[in-house]
């Protein structure tokens, strides 16, 4: 069996390798080239040999253009990866740059309503820290917090300039001139007044110097009204009795004993006998006793030239050197001294000149509208 399979490869050989005759003619000769069957078979496993050589080579090269492909592709995948890396954390740097600059913006803030913690219209708190958690939310707060602040610089600045200005109104409406109560400076001191640079207060509070130069006119802002809230409560606005009946007026009246015209230096309440007076600013009283046509009388140092006198009263509860605050009861309607009935006489003296009480009154209860 052997030699049968070897005897018809030979035989497919011979068969397909026969001797042939290649006849060639070159210049009216003819040349014959004989091609045997093992130059046929050399000739056919050159050819069979260089089609695998190309084949290789082709897959090689293009095995290695893939490779490159794939190659290029990781490249260029890891460098956008490192690019969007970098920008992450220059946003992230970026963001945290953001966050402490607010903590320094409520630090500023809060020296200014450490000046006006109590003035109504002002926020109760400082807007809240930021925690930072990503980029994205953390811009977002960051940018809410921002907004907060400004809101509350803006609600100091809208009250203290509204509330002054009623203040200087209510001054006004006393005969009183406002510009003395209310000094350049205003009545509130530290770093927000002191610094009358804002480059300075800017370097002081770490902050930007549009922020510091918001902050400082705020703070200038509370201060002056400030300065005229405490000047008000100083002087005698307030009524000395609950009973707001009016029974005569300041200036020129018929007199009740003569009927004939005749000044008077005050205001009258009527009331009932043992209502309690009230002293309408804080002061020191400097007369208790009897004067002649006011019966049992109280009179009251303010300061700064201004002095009440409580006039007609049934019983005296205070003493002479006695501190009084606003509002502290002195005595009881009466009816002492020239007086036809139960009431108060009250008035207002202003370095030793007499003013017309009702004017204050009425300036009173301006500042209680101004809030």
């Amino acid at each position: 069996m052997h030699f049968n399979g070897l005897d018809r490869l030979r035989a497919a050989f011979d068969n397909l390798f026969q001797e042939r005759h290649v006849y060639v003619r070159s210049d009216g000769a003819l040349t014959a080239i004989v091609l045997t069957p093992r130059r046929q078979a050399l000739a056919a496993a050159f050819v069979v040999l260089s089609a695998l050589w190309m084949g290789v080579c082709t897959a090689s090269m293009a095995l290695s253009l893939v490779n490159a492909a794939s190659d290029t592709a990781t490249l260029k995948a890891q460098a956008a990866h490192a690019q969007a890396g970098a920008a992450a954390a220059r946003a992230d740097a970026g963001a945290v740059r953001l966050t402490a600059d607010i903590e320094k913006r409520n630090a500023a803030l809060a020296l200014l309503i450490g000046g006006a913690k109590d003035l109504p219209g002002l926020a109760k708190s400082l807007p809240p820290r930021v925690d930072f958690h990503g980029v994205v939310a953390s811009l977002v707060q960051i940018d809410a917090v921002k907004t907060g602040q400004e809101r509350l610089i803006a609600q100091a600045e809208t009250y203290a300039r509204t509330r002054a200005d009623r203040l200087r109104m209510a001054l006004r409406l006393a005969g009183l001139t406002p510009a003395p109560y209310a000094p350049p400076t205003g009545g509130q001191g530290g770093p927000l007044i002191g610094a009358k640079d804002p480059r300075a207060l800017a370097a002081i509070l770490d902050v930007d110097q549009d922020f510091a130069a918001r902050i400082r006119q705020a703070a200038l802002d509370v201060s002056d009204m400030r300065a005229l809230s405490d000047a008000a409560g100083k002087l005698p606005l307030a009524k000395p009795t609950d009973s707001g009946a009016r029974s005569s007026g300041f200036g020129v009246r018929t007199d009740p004993f003569t009927d004939k015209p005749a000044f008077h230096p005050g205001l009258d309440f009527s009331g009932d006998k043992g209502e309690p007076v009230h002293v309408t600013a804080p002061g020191v009283v400097s007369f208790t006793g009897q004067r002649t046509g006011y019966g049992n009388t109280v009179e009251v140092d303010h300061g700064g030239g201004f002095k009440t006198r409580y006039a007609h009263l049934s019983r005296i509860v205070v003493k002479v050197g006695q501190h009084v605050a606003l509002g502290e009861e002195l005595g009881a309607m009466g009816s002492t001294g020239r007086s036809t009935g139960p009431h108060l006489h009250y008035e207002v003296w202003v370095n030793g000149r007499v003013e017309n009480p009702d004017r204050f009154v009425k300036a009173g209860d301006y500042v209680q509208q101004a809030g």
